[in-house]
């Protein structure tokens, strides 16, 4: 059996701006991979892009937390309501370390704009942090995600808005980031550095994000007008921008006043 990985990485030289692909395997499966250039380390990582990144199905189920869905389910039955249904340590544990790789995984999905992934993956993560907060058995791992929460809620709006970018509905773009800036200020404060930070670093890229989106739209009859009127003073073409002026006024003319409003 050959294990040595030298011609595949001599085939995708490493590069700070091209580090991340989507491969399909032998048996139809996509995947991620990242090249990872350490020094004298030279590698691949690689995960699946659909179900759980690194491709296992821990109690027979495609994620851990689908598990533990099925066991509060059953608890459900038994009891008539959650209100008993606890996750241990352990329990916790295992959901940390498959949302983490679920994070790891939009990341590099981000990387390669596979918007449509990283908003299933968000989500999933997302629902993970309500489930834990809700049944965890201690505090501490009650709390553990939410500090988390400015972070992901930023990300999945970034996905979600880039989608609607994509097909040309900006203004649904501005309303899903501004929707996602409020929703960040309305969070519960959280004692850790990690939410303070994250809060401050999302609100300001969500409004730089709705901002871009503000510059893409297209202008209206009267700012494509007074953009012309103000390249033409310019380039001192004032026969032209005597008559930009006339058809800005008689658009003003055409448009209802604040009494017909009324």
């Amino acid at each position: 059996m050959k294990h040595d990985i030298g011609e595949i990485l001599r085939e995708w030289p490493a590069s700070e701006t091209e580090n991340v692909r989507k491969i399909t395997d032998s048996d139809g499966v996509e995947k991620v991979q990242v090249r990872v250039d350490q020094g004298a380390f030279q590698g691949i990582l690689q995960m699946d892009l659909d179900g759980r990144p690194d491709g296992r199905r821990p109690h027979g189920r495609d994620f851990a937390l689908d598990h533990y869905k099925d066991r509060q389910a059953r608890h459900i039955v038994v009891n008539g309501d959650d209100d008993q249904f606890t996750l241990s340590a352990d329990d916790c544990a295992e959901l940390f370390e498959e949302s983490f790789r679920v994070y790891q995984r939009y990341v590099f999905l981000l990387q390669i704009e596979d918007h449509s992934r990283v908003v299933r993956d968000t989500e999933r993560n997302m629902e993970v942090f309500r489930f834990v907060n809700r049944h965890a058995e201690s505090e501490e791992d009650r709390m553990h995600l939410e500090r988390w929460w400015p972070y992901i809620i930023r990300i999945n709006a970034t996905a979600v808005s880039l989608l609607h970018s994509r097909n040309d509905d900006l203004d649904r773009a501005i309303e899903v980031a501004n929707e996602a800036i409020n929703r960040i200020k309305n969070l519960d404060p959280i004692e850790a550095e990690e939410f303070k930070d994250e809060s401050v670093r999302s609100l300001e890229a969500l409004a730089e994000l709705a901002s871009d989106f503000e510059t893409k739209k297209p202008l209206g009859k009267r700012e494509q007008l007074e953009s012309a009127l103000v390249e033409a003073v310019e380039r001192e073409d004032y026969e032209r921008a005597a008559e930009l002026r006339d058809q800005i006024n008689a658009y003003r003319e055409t448009l209802p006043s604040p009494q017909e409003d009324r």
